[in-house]
């Protein structure tokens, strides 16, 4: 009985001593040249200047980059936007669409499927879910394109012999 009173005793008296060093620690001033609370985002700025041989060893990037209304290079489009390279984001795309076109929906089905190009462009299945859909929404032109670019890919794949087969339906386009 006394061991254990004497034991209470003990983390009674060790829970007390760290409260007051909690204490004593929240009443002293932050240690940063910040004030309590304000940004840090100035302690980590990060430098994305290009590296100083960069135009010597990548010497027309800055074409590629121009923006439109560049004065130096007129003629440059620009680039508009990039796309990261994800394919969990491309393959839920697809599995979306995959959704709306057993339901019949394939204005819905055909912009997910073409998300998932964003995503992951060259998809095999991607592009095979894209000629189908636009060959139900009923432009042949772009089923045409989207078949003959599938079968580029995977000339043998899962999808070569309803491709083969769609092709021979459709019109040939001038």
């Amino acid at each position: 009985m006394r061991f254990l009173t004497a034991f209470l005793l003990l983390l009674t008296t060790i829970s007390w001593a760290q409260d007051s060093a909690d204490k004593t620690a929240s009443d002293q001033p932050p240690t940063s040249n910040h004030e309590a609370g304000a940004s840090s985002s100035r302690d980590t700025l990060i430098d994305i200047s290009p590296p100083k041989d960069d135009a010597k060893n990548h010497p027309n990037s800055k074409d590629v980059a121009a923006e439109p209304d560049d004065t130096d290079n007129p003629d440059a489009s620009g680039i508009q936007e990039f796309h990261p390279w994800s394919p969990m984001k491309a393959m839920k795309d697809i599995e979306v669409g995959d959704f709306y076109s057993k339901r019949k929906s394939y204005k819905a089905a055909l912009e997910r499927y073409k998300d998932a190009l964003l995503y992951k462009p060259g998809d095999a299945v991607a592009i095979s879910r894209v000629a189908a859909c636009e060959e139900k929404l009923g432009d042949k032109a772009e089923a045409r394109k989207y078949y003959e670019q599938y079968l580029k890919i995977l000339p043998d794949g899962p999808f070569a012999k309803e491709a083969r087969a769609s092709l021979e339906k459709l019109p040939k386009t001038q």
